[in-house]
């Protein structure tokens, strides 16, 4: 099987590859539905060709287009082609003209937006030339089986990990009702994960109905997150092709965590000996997430339920390591500060964690300092095994 992460810039791509990703996923600015992700535009294309290496790149083109945006996409096709593209993926049947008549081989992947569940559905996506379909979430493992049996040759991928919606595969208003952001123009602002104090019907006016749930806020509306890490041999035997990582608007930590918890388990599946294999399993609970579920694949009892609790966290995302400047120092890329008081925990693609208290921080000036902030110049001196790529954390 594929193992798919999302990359909503150049920095993720990086991680997702490095930390283990066979493919990745990433929006084209404008054509997306991932709008507030910063997606890949101006001369990207040129870094992507060098981070891509022999690995596979698809481009999500599933927004649902306007008349304006078929025309946009046209003018835009020279900066396409300048993208090493193994696929595309689209959910509105309205640019199949425009791609098969600039892009021909290059082959397409139908969107979980396109709300394929059933297997003569997947049939007509197949008529119609699509090589894979990205199942609607919603589709429960033993119809996927039933769909690769009916159709052997369609590659079928599926989601294992990520955020799941409240409305069917995105079908939702909420957000451009609260917030004038179009959730299928990709421009969600997840209202349905806000907390909410009370509830007031129609009918009756004025009164409120009391919320029991917290002390002081339900989160009615909010889906609990999917994690399939314990399930993926179940994949497998159903013929599953690829498997899918939400998440292009998350951080690198997420993008590394994740995809290097599913690459150790799906080399595990495949007979490989890794070594602390449950300790990489382990991590996937100590990146920021909802109450995991498995989703809809085994019923939809699970899904019936809403979250009970906003976030889970154990750890803070404080930055990556960069280049090497000698023998133990190297350049220090800080997403939030870093003091040296704080215990710091590096992982790294094969390394489960490292612990460091006696590490040293300087400035651009080469000066020690006692913290590092975003946005500015830095290097860490650390007498630990660290190499280029490396993620710090800290315990919350």
């Amino acid at each position: 099987m594929e193992l798919l992460a999302p990359a909503g810039n150049i920095e993720k791509l990086y991680y997702a590859y490095k930390y283990g990703a066979d493919a990745a996923y990433i929006g084209i600015k404008n054509f997306s539905l991932r709008a507030k992700a910063d997606n890949f535009k101006g001369d990207q294309w040129n870094r992507i060709a060098e981070i891509k290496g022999n690995k596979k790149l698809f481009g999500a083109l599933n927004i649902f287009f306007h008349n304006a945006d078929l025309k946009s996409l046209e003018e835009n096709i020279d900066y396409l082609r300048l993208y090493p593209f193994d696929a595309f993926i689209i959910s509105d049947l309205g640019v199949l003209p425009v791609l098969r008549k600039y892009f021909p081989d290059i082959p397409l992947h139908l969107s979980t937006q396109a709300n394929c569940i059933n297997k003569e559905s997947a049939k007509v996506y197949t008529d119609l030339g699509f090589k894979r379909i990205i199942l609607g979430r919603e589709t429960p493992l033993n119809e996927i089986k039933e769909i690769r049996d009916y159709l052997p040759k369609i590659e079928i991928e599926a989601f294992v990990h990520g955020a799941m919606c409240i409305a069917y595969s995105g079908r939702c208003f909420l957000s451009k009702e609260m917030t004038d952001r179009s959730a299928n123009q990709g421009d969600c602002a997840h209202s349905c994960r806000w907390t909410y104090r009370v509830l007031e019907e129609k009918q009756r006016p004025g009164e409120y109905m009391p919320v029991e749930q917290g002390e002081n806020f339900t989160t009615i509306m909010s889906s609990k997150d999917m994690c399939l890490i314990d399930h993926l041999d179940k994949f497998k035997d159903a013929g599953v092709d690829s498997l899918k990582i939400e998440g292009r608007m998350k951080s690198i930590y997420y993008a590394a965590v994740v995809t290097r918890a599913y690459r150790k388990m799906m080399d595990s599946l495949e007979g490989q000996n890794i070594e602390n294999i449950e300790g990489f399993r382990e991590e996937l609970f100590k990146v920021s997430h909802r109450e995991f579920s498995t989703g809809f694949y085994f019923g939809k009892e699970e899904m019936d339920e809403v979250t009970k609790i906003s976030y889970e966290r154990e750890y803070t995302f404080l930055g990556s390591i960069g280049k090497q400047q000698g023998s133990n120092r190297f350049d220090l890329i800080v997403k939030n500060q870093i003091k040296t008081e704080n215990e710091l925990e590096y992982i790294g693609p094969d390394v489960l964690f490292l612990k460091d208290s006696s590490y040293n921080l300087y400035d651009k000036d080469g000066e020690k300092v006692e913290k590092a902030d975003h946005g500015k110049v830095y290097t860490l001196e650390t007498s630990l095994p660290v190499k280029e790529g490396y993620i710090l954390r800290k315990r919350t």
